[in-house]
């Protein structure tokens, strides 16, 4: 079981229902999956871009990534309904919590002039959305194999009912938030 899978269960519980004064354990929110999306805009014109992003997308989440298709055409972005348009990756159990801690204490300090992340990008109903800049950040990713730049979204669905408790729960995960 991942480490912070256990510090879940012995210590955020405890300090999360110190604070919020839940009288159940159940009502404790925890995180509920991470959803890692990365839109590919060339991939309309180059299926190598695509297969490329897949793959990075692959090593950094541990598991097979999933191709996102167009809902609808858009003349002005030469895109047609249905056309593959980027990939995504949805996270849950031990993987997630793997994935977490690489990403708060390995990818996140190698950001170029970090100064922590934004506490104001919650979506309102306790969901946390993160944007990265680019996937060379990761350690598994190799700067000699990568043919582009590219950037992913990174959601934090917890089961939080507000936004606090979301970044309490994150923050106790040792999310970085800026002061």
């Amino acid at each position: 079981m991942s480490r912070l899978k256990d510090l879940y269960k012995n210590e955020i519980v405890d300090a999360m229902t110190k604070k919020f004064g839940y009288k159940n354990v159940m009502e404790v929110p925890k995180l509920d999956k991470i959803v890692i999306n990365m839109g590919v805009g060339e991939a309309k014109d180059n299926a190598k871009a695509l297969e490329s992003a897949v793959r990075d997308m692959e090593i950094i989440a541990g598991q097979k990534a999933v191709l996102t298709k167009a809902k609808n055409s858009v003349a002005n972005f030469k895109i047609r309904e249905g056309m593959n348009i980027g990939c995504k990756v949805t996270l849950r159990g031990d993987k997630m919590y793997e994935f977490l801690d690489r990403l708060v204490n390995l990818a996140l300090p190698r950001v170029r002039d970090f100064r922590g992340v934004n506490p104001n990008a919650f979506d309102g109903r306790g969901n946390y959305a993160l944007g990265i800049k680019e996937q060379l950040i990761f350690p598994e990713i190799e700067y000699d194999k990568v043919d582009k730049v590219r950037g992913m979204d990174v959601i934090f669905v917890t089961t939080a009912k507000s936004d606090e408790e979301a970044r309490e729960l994150l923050r106790l995960f040792n999310m970085p938030f800026a002061k």
